[in-house]
């Protein structure tokens, strides 16, 4: 491994070495190889559109373009290149009888991967593509590396990761992607929008980390010498809002969480949150439905996909169930009672589950059933009632069962992607689960939800009757995009820094 490594460093330096002295030669000659800009009147996309009846005689209209060189095919006293911008891919042609000598000798002279602007006019060859005939060609910034090889490409996973500029350089699909990700989460403002949210933005350093049950990063705030906190959530500042009458407001924003990560988890996210006065949890159920089913739709023309080969449907009506009757149906495990303690310790001691709490509450190991044995099954997109309160401090009880909470998630293909409650807006309850989870956190438990007194001198003023609801934006833009981690859909996911040999 160490020799072909050591041959890849050796071609990288050798190639780079040619393309810094054709560098050098541009500054001799008095051209400018870096511009300061390029004015354009079109793209690849629109050129293509524009001339798509035109014959093979070159057009009388003119065209000014600008990207970077993909490919080159030098024919001696004619050149073909591909262009490439962020619409699409365009073919060049140019000839030393046309440009004349030393123009023609830059034009061929440029490297794949350098950016330049050209202009001529348009024509379709014989294999019937369309082609710009180049008549002007200026370099707009010159390529010292090269790109990686035209057939394999940037494969390998962590150095597209890692050179995020270079994977949208060279995959397309990686462009599309992401594009399409900027498209989903302007359809999901303009939906709120045109119901009456307002978006607001909150701090992303708190002095507290509260709305969710997590590990905060710590930083501090020299001014105030005080430790401050990257956000886990931006709930209780939302809610706060709520108090102070804003009645409908959302957030689209970064949240972190200083935790594991894998395919579906990473430390930074983004999460859109959104609080309702006067609403529950119900109403919050179909919101999340319409919301997201009319915006993939809006956004795929359909409701349907394909992910990691099964076909997903977010039409609506989606399912909705219990968790007690999503253990009982889709784990096919019985819970004769899930008030009796010791019985689901036996329940989870047959089941065999992982890290149980010698305390856990009944609450507490009926929701490690369904985590354990029951969320993987989940496939089409569902939602799921009805949590145990001792995993949900932030939500009123359940109307009928005070052991369990008025919350939901939605779950696709085995993992989370909304979390939604009727809002506890009795400052008393409020109180009292905040006690309850300090002593979680004096035993150790660094993800239990700290005393926030602040809120609740907020709710002492009144939250109206809320519903509330958060949404994992990556998750979701993994399934239309049908992208395996949730690092495919960030553009630059954090990874473990290499020292200068490049090991980690």
């Amino acid at each position: 491994m160490t020799d072909i490594q050591d041959d890849t460093t050796a071609e990288m330096d050798r190639l780079m070495k040619i393309r810094f002295e054709k560098l050098q030669e541009q500054l001799r000659r008095g051209i400018q190889p870096y511009a300061y800009f390029y004015r354009r009147d079109s793209d690849a996309a629109s050129v293509k559109s524009r001339f798509a009846g035109i014959g093979h005689d070159p057009s009388d209209e003119s065209v000014r373009i600008a990207g970077r060189i993909m490919v080159v095919r030098d024919h001696g006293k004619s050149c073909f290149m591909n262009l490439k911008d962020r619409s699409g891919t365009i073919q060049l042609y140019g000839r030393l009888d046309l440009m004349g000598e030393e123009p023609y000798g830059r034009f061929k002279n440029t490297d794949a991967g350098d950016i330049v602007g050209v202009e001529g006019s348009v024509f379709k060859t014989k294999k019937g593509e369309i082609t710009v005939q180049v008549r002007r060609f200026e370099p707009l910034a010159k390529s010292l590396r090269p790109l990686p090889e035209k057939y394999h490409g940037l494969k390998d996973v962590e150095s597209r990761y890692r050179m995020r500029y270079v994977d949208l350089a060279v995959n397309d699909d990686v462009m599309v992607n992401f594009i399409q990700r900027a498209k989903f989460i302007a359809l999901i403002r303009k939906w709120l929008d045109d119901r009456g949210y307002i978006e607001v933005e909150t701090p992303v350093l708190t002095p507290i980390p509260s709305g969710a049950m997590a590990k905060p990063f710590t930083t501090r705030y020299n001014f105030l010498d005080q430790d401050f906190y990257l956000r886990i959530a931006t709930e209780l500042y939302l809610k706060r809002l709520i108090v102070g009458g804003m009645e409908k407001v959302y957030e689209i924003g970064k949240d972190f969480r200083n935790e594991d990560m894998d395919t579906t988890h990473n430390p930074e996210f983004t999460m859109l949150e959104l609080y309702e006065a006067y609403s529950d949890y119900n109403d919050m159920m179909n919101l999340t439905e319409s919301m997201i089913s009319d915006s993939i739709h809006s956004l795929l023309g359909k409701h349907d996909m394909e992910y990691e080969g099964r076909k997903i449907s977010f039409s609506p009506p989606w399912r909705r169930v219990s968790m007690l009757d999503s253990i009982r149906e889709i784990g096919e495990i019985d819970i004769p009672d899930p008030h009796d303690r010791e019985g689901l310790l036996h329940i989870a001691g047959e089941l065999r589950l992982e890290d149980i709490k010698d305390d856990a509450s009944a609450g507490e190991l009926i929701a490690e059933i369904f985590d354990q044995k029951v969320q993987d099954r989940i496939i089409q997109p569902t939602l799921v009632y009805d949590y145990p309160v001792a995993i949900s401090p932030l939500a009123k009880k359940n109307r009928s069962d005070s052991m369990f909470a008025e919350r939901f998630e939605g779950f696709v293909c085995g993992f989370e992607f909304a979390n939604a409650f009727s809002e506890l807006n009795s400052p008393l309850e409020q109180k009292e689960n905040f006690e309850a989870q300090a002593v979680k956190r004096a035993k150790g438990d660094e993800e239990a939800h700290p005393f926030d007194e602040d809120y609740i001198m907020a709710l002492e003023y009144g939250l109206p009757p809320t519903g509330g609801l958060g949404v994992g934006i990556d998750r979701l833009v993994m399934m239309f995009t049908n992208s395996s981690s949730i690092k495919d859909v960030m553009l630059f996911p954090q990874m473990r820094r290499k020292d200068a040999t490049g090991k980690e």
